[in-house]
């Protein structure tokens, strides 16, 4: 599967979802904090939709002939 979300990016959304997620669980947001699920997502399947229609990338370049 294609990857568009580097490993800050990826930390980031994580802990930005689950703390939406907390929040509303705690009463102290609304029901819109539930949209930390879609956050959550995004970091753990580093895959963002919304980055494909404008080819951008937060993954490291790979430099060609370089040994995985």
């Amino acid at each position: 599967m294609l990857q568009n979300v580097g490993t800050v990016d990826r930390v980031i959304r994580i802990l930005a979802g689950l703390a939406l997620i907390a929040g509303s669980l705690l009463g102290y947001i609304g029901v819109w904090g539930w949209i930390g699920v879609v956050v959550l997502a995004t970091g753990v399947f580093r895959f963002c939709p919304a980055y494909m229609p404008f080819g951008l990338s937060t993954c490291p370049a790979k430099t060609p002939g370089a040994k995985p």
